[in-house]
């Protein structure tokens, strides 16, 4: 896509702080709003004044870390991916190419039907290093013959990956006669019942790749010209696409690890980004991360209210949101770089 509507800088940091704005907004609206009515006074008192009240429990322990979960895993897959459609050169890329959710789920599922695990603190860390054993995998056969590491090897290993770990997931649940519901509820992916303990324990890795993604962002722009050209002019491509597959590992394997396989968000927020500032890396970060994390929070409010008094996965109010504007996009041409 070469039209865009922000033309020069100006225009984009005012996009910037409206962005902000809104996903303040959504924040605030993500802490008040739920199945269980509370009023301001129950929020501003929960922070200054707690009194030990049901409405401010609900605000501190439940509604808060949740909006925080959500704003920090929503901006972590909308900038994974721009990573991922960047490094692959395909704009239909997220984290599911990568085998990356097909992986933390094949770990978790393993660690919870082998070793009994159950614990969503414990989900955490063995989520990530799924997440980061098929990341590795899918780099080490995409990188096999002469040619090296190529976007089309890279793709066609991902999703091979992606294929074997379903396959052995869906095979472990079947064998498996003990009660998933903890674990299948993961597996949709949600934001509830999930602790700031956890999102605390992966959110300085997220806020390191945030930087890390915005400061390579010119390299990333010379790399999408061509490996040649880049090269002609010094950049060392294999360097650059190892980093950013480790920015990837990070930013899909904590989100992932936090609040379960999240679709549609590292598809569909790029190409919004990208119609809004152009192909900049540095610009399609920030506005993807601002995009993701406005995204999931809104989301996240519309579970709580659609199948109430009990609440839909995130996952699935994604799906909603982003099968629509894939036919969408497809039928306008908005996913064509």
């Amino acid at each position: 896509m070469h039209s865009y509507l922000l033309h020069n800088n100006r225009y984009r940091w005012l996009g910037v702080f409206i962005g902000v704005l809104l996903a303040l907004t959504g924040f605030a609206a993500s802490v008040m709003f739920g199945v269980h009515k509370t009023e301001w006074h129950d929020t501003w008192q929960a922070l200054i004044a707690f009194n030990g009240s049901n409405e401010q429990i609900i605000i501190r322990d439940v509604r808060i870390p949740r909006a925080f979960i959500g704003a920090f895993v929503g901006a972590s897959l909308g900038i994974c991916g721009v990573m991922l459609q960047s490094l692959t050169k395909n704009p239909l890329a997220d984290s599911g190419i990568f085998g990356i959710n097909a992986g933390a789920a094949l770990f978790v599922v393993t660690s919870f039907v082998i070793f009994g695990v159950n614990s969503l603190t414990s989900f955490t860390w063995i989520a990530f290093l799924g997440a980061g054993v098929s990341c590795l995998l899918v780099f080490i056969l995409g990188s096999v013959g002469r040619q090296g590491l190529t976007p089309l090897k890279i793709t066609l290993a991902g999703a091979a990956i992606a294929a074997l770990c379903s396959s052995l997931t869906n095979g472990m649940l079947i064998a498996s006669n003990r009660a998933m519901e903890e674990v299948l509820f993961w597996m949709t992916g949600s934001v509830e019942g999930r602790s700031l303990d956890m999102l605390l324990k992966v959110a300085p890795y997220m806020a390191g790749a945030w930087i890390v993604s915005f400061f390579i962002g010119p390299a990333i722009n010379t790399l999408l010209l061509g490996d040649d050209v880049a090269k002609s002019l010094g950049q060392k491509t294999a360097l650059l696409k190892l980093l950013m597959g480790i920015l990837i590992v990070i930013l899909a394997g904590s989100s992932v690890a936090i609040a379960g396989p999240i679709g549609f968000i590292g598809l569909v927020i790029p190409h919004i980004a990208r119609y809004l500032v152009g192909n900049d890396i540095r610009w399609l970060a920030i506005y993807s991360g601002l995009l993701g994390a406005i995204l999931l929070l809104l989301s996240d409010i519309a579970a709580r209210f659609i199948a109430a008094p009990g609440e839909m996965p995130i996952g699935v109010m994604t799906a909603l949101i982003g099968v629509p504007f894939f036919v969408y996009a497809a039928r306008k041409g908005l996913l064509q770089k």
